[in-house]
């Protein structure tokens, strides 16, 4: 087309076709959206599941994939290649962040644009023409504490409103009781008791949940929920910036130059950031081995860390003398279940390895007022005839050693470091705690280290470990005498 040929009346009205046409454009976002195979998997992922998280790094575009999904619940209006959950009416859903002003700048503003400018409302992933009617979030300005917007059938025929309001953390878990919801989305991670009120407001619905953050509080119970304990009904969508094209080489290098070294996995990859570090900040290749056959003559020692609501945890060691080399060889975990069937896992390994357990072991059952130690006890279990103590130094007493967790701490990690400790490869439990076991302002989180503490135990008592088949101690009149302890 010759522009210069046509005549101004043309001209005015090409120019305001051109217009008409960007504006629609740029109201109408979601009709460019064009999401990689992760995000489609993630999307995916509500057909089969009551909640679903998309844990990713920073720049990878996890909100307004979050915002795409909202989009398509509220009008109805789902794409070609569309795989999740549909619904075919109007719904009731919330949309929330961390905060008001958080929820106005990111959630609101991917969903919405800006509703009191008019040129930019409608610029989000909800299309202008679907958006009927705002209300005002009072005491924040810009804010929007709900939107009604047009849903259509599957047929494309408009057949009601759906309602989506808008929440933040800051509110407190009080304001995300009472309501019964069809969708909720969380964008950045809430605290624990958000999350559970949120999975109530969806059970009577049969609705959805998901989320979309980095992890940035680190192995958080939510985090370490959809990580490593799913239940049916959850799905983790994990992604970092090697899955996104979009970002180059150099916009990579750049961000990563920025960050602390210990926060860079969380931002490039979606990964955990643990605090001030790991505990044991070794390559776990260093420590990994596949399974072999254990000599015959090399003594034995488990360690049991006692647990109810969180797991009861076994973990085996076997050493290697001559090099003074200990091999993690099995775990148990098991979590609400009673004595007789952890003692019955135990002595599957063998009756005559020496079984250490710490000081909570003298804690009395309300009932019978029998101590946990003396439980195992009476089930068959070689218990220690004490509890846990670091070695103690050369010419001191037993028990002198204290239970000082950071000396512990240290030996382990000293063997770790010279290749002094090793742990066969197919162990999952104990590798999935490994990979999590950190320190928060320098102290040790105390969160699912149940395995962990065992195996400090044990490496720490190896002055007691028994060839099987050879046990320094002996059964009388159902009591347990240790000759070579000097405890008769």
């Amino acid at each position: 087309m010759d522009i210069e040929k046509l005549s101004v009346k043309d001209k005015e009205r090409l120019l305001n076709l051109l217009k008409e046409k960007a504006f629609r454009k740029a109201h109408t976002v979601i009709d460019d959206y064009e999401p990689y195979e992760w995000q489609k998997e993630f999307l995916a992922s509500s057909n089969a599941n009551a909640q679903s998280l998309l844990m990713a790094g920073n720049r990878t575009g996890k909100t307004f994939t979050g915002a795409a999904a909202m989009s398509y619940h509220l009008t109805g209006l789902y794409p070609d290649w569309w795989e999740g959950r549909r619904y075919d009416k109007p719904i009731n859903a919330w949309a929330a962040g961390v905060s008001n002003s958080k929820t106005r700048d990111i959630v609101q503003m991917e969903l919405l644009g800006q509703p009191d400018d008019p040129t930019r409302k409608g610029m989000g992933a909800i299309p202008l023409d679907c958006i009927v009617d705002t209300t005002r979030l009072p005491g924040i300005p810009n804010a929007i504490q709900s939107v009604i917007v047009k849903h259509y059938n599957a047929k494309g025929k408009y057949d009601g409103n759906s309602r989506l309001g808008f929440l933040s953390y800051e509110m407190g878990f009080e304001k995300f009781m009472g309501s019964a919801l069809d969708l909720i989305w969380l964008d950045e991670e809430p605290k624990y008791d958000i999350f559970s009120q949120c999975i109530t407001r969806t059970a009577d619905t049969g609705g959805y949940l998901y989320m979309t953050f980095t992890p940035e509080t680190g192995m958080t119970p939510v985090v370490h929920m959809f990580m490593n304990d799913r239940k049916k009904g959850q799905s983790i969508q994990q992604a970092g910036w090697d899955d996104c094209p979009h970002l180059s080489e150099e916009v990579k290098e750049q961000l990563l130059s920025v960050y602390m070294p210990h926060e860079r996995d969380m931002r490039a990859r979606g990964i955990p950031v643990f605090g001030s570090g790991l505990v044991f900040p070794i390559d776990a290749d260093r420590i990994r081995v596949d399974a072999f056959d254990l000599p015959a003559h090399w003594p034995r020692i488990a360690a049991l860390d006692f647990g109810w609501d969180h797991p009861t945890s076994v973990v085996w060691i076997a050493w290697d003398r001559d090099s003074d080399i200990i091999f993690v060889y099995d775990v148990y975990k098991q979590e609400k279940t009673i004595i007789p069937i952890h003692a019955s896992a135990i002595k599957s390994h063998g009756m005559d390895i020496p079984l250490v357990w710490p000081h909570d072991g003298y804690t009395h059952e309300r009932g019978s007022g029998i101590s946990l130690a003396d439980q195992y006890r009476n089930e068959g279990v070689n218990m220690l005839p004490f509890h846990f103590t670091n070695s103690p130094a050369p010419g001191q007493m037993e028990g002198s050693g204290g239970n000082s967790v950071e000396a512990g701490i240290m030996d382990m990690l000293a063997r770790m470091e010279s290749g002094r400790f090793k742990v066969f490869s197919h162990l999952k439990p104990w590798w999935d705690e490994f990979s999590q076991y950190h320190r928060q302002d320098g102290k040790i989180v105390k969160l699912f280290d149940d395995a962990m503490s065992a195996t400090r135990y044990a490496s720490g008592s190896l002055r007691f470990a028994e060839v099987p088949g050879m046990s320094g101690y002996k059964r009388h009149s159902g009591k347990i005498s240790y000759p070579n302890l000097g405890i008769v």
